[in-house]
């Protein structure tokens, strides 16, 4: 079922002082003139349910940022910001600018209205423990007004790259020393910041990019990918809830997108549900339906959805900084054949990438499988040290 909203903790709200000593109360909005990518519009402590543990101050922020869907003009977005508990060092907390993976396209299912998964609990609560400041945007179109474009790419920068400004220019004790990281999609989303940050944020001093569970979609990869999923026995795949919100989110901003076209009858009750559901009730339905992509996907699929598969293309995958991936051989839900068409791509075009591949792990086991291995590369690259290349992982 979907994770409960906002409205189910507000009381909670109202016994937490966390921040209120550093920003305005509960809500503060920027003076006219003055608005630019980054700015805060509003901001409130983040109520102890939402958090993460044993944390210090944190609070819930809405933001501007550029409209990725266009490339210019101001939206609204909405982001977390977590600092560690007791002083800050000097300089002030390093950032970790985390990009959440699929929860859906509805505003109910926005990570900053909902409490943090146990997976992800583990997995942030270790970056703070390294020191890390925790910054993670909801992306444009969750949470707020509009439609999140799911797996748009710029969309997905622009959104992670504004909400570390409007932290660093808001909130005292962080320290403009970076790394971006996500799972999932947002392991998608991290590589794309990267890939956006030289030209749109160049102010930003990023340090390195973990990302696991990456897609990267190419027509070829996609087309190897469809056919396979068209054999004789093969069933239920989470890509479906994935297809499904990708649609969406097309949908919600393109009025030449027909659903049509892309999807089954069988298949178009469950996707008009999609989106207003979040992933695990979506999934539900799908596997209650019986839907496989053979028998939810049109012959026309693909020319349907080329304005989608088009924007979650990179601008560039030459990284200006190296690039940690983690990917789970048992991967159902981004197969390991599209990570490492991202590891044989970013390498190719002269990326210093460091690839692991984990034998036996899947999609949310390799979240905190990769622990160790992303804490010697985040060691590296935050005091300069050299990284050794891995660009044709084998499992380990």
């Amino acid at each position: 079922m979907p994770l409960p909203p906002l409205r189910k903790f507000i009381p909670l709200l109202a016994g937490t002082a966390l921040y209120a000593a550093s920003l305005t109360s509960m809500a503060h909005a920027a003076p006219s003139g003055v608005q630019k990518p980054g700015t805060i519009t509003a901001s409130a402590p983040l109520a102890d349910a939402l958090g993460l543990p044993d944390a210090g101050r944190a609070l819930r922020i809405t933001y501007l940022s550029t409209n990725g869907i266009i490339g210019k003009a101001l939206v609204p977005v909405t982001a977390e910001i977590i600092l560690p508990a007791g002083p800050a060092p000097q300089g002030g907390w390093p950032i970790v600018a985390w990009a959440h993976g699929t929860v859906g396209v509805d505003d109910s299912c926005a990570p900053s209205l909902n409490p943090v998964s146990d997976r992800n609990r583990t997995y942030l609560s270790a970056w703070m423990k390294r020191g890390f400041a925790i910054v993670a945007t909801d992306y444009q179109g969750l949470g707020t007004p509009g439609t999140h474009p799911y797996l748009d790419t710029r969309v997905e920068a622009y959104s992670v790259l504004d909400s570390v400004r409007a932290a660093l220019a808001n909130v005292p004790d962080l320290k403009n020393r970076i790394m971006i990281v996500g799972q999932s999609q947002g392991g998608g989303a991290a590589v794309a910041t990267a890939s956006y940050a030289p030209t749109y944020a160049p102010e930003l001093d990023i340090r390195g990019t973990v990302a696991t569970g990456a897609p990267y979609v190419t027509p070829e990869l996609l087309g190897n990918l469809l056919k396979a999923a068209s054999q004789p026995g093969v069933g239920y795949s989470p890509l479906i809830n994935y297809v499904f919100y990708l649609a969406a989110g097309l949908e919600g901003h393109d009025p030449h997108f027909r659903p049509e076209q892309a999807f089954t009858p069988k298949a178009l009750p469950v996707y008009r549900n999609a989106a207003h559901e979040c992933l695990t009730s979506l999934s539900h339905q799908t596997q209650e339906a019986g839907l496989t992509l053979q028998n939810s996907l049109q012959p026309t699929f693909l020319k349907a959805m080329s304005p989608a598969l088009k924007a979650m293309a990179f601008p560039t995958l030459k990284l200006a900084q190296p690039l940690f991936t983690g990917t789970g051989t048992e991967d159902r839900d981004v197969p390991p054949a599209l990570q490492l068409g991202l590891v044989k791509a970013a390498c190719a075009a002269g990326s210093t990438v460091q690839a692991h591949l984990y034998k036996g792990l899947d999609h949310n086991q390799v979240v905190n499988g990769s622990l160790p291995d992303s804490a010697a590369f985040t060691t590296a690259v935050m005091t300069g040290q050299p990284i050794t290349p891995q660009c044709n992982p084998v499992p380990q």
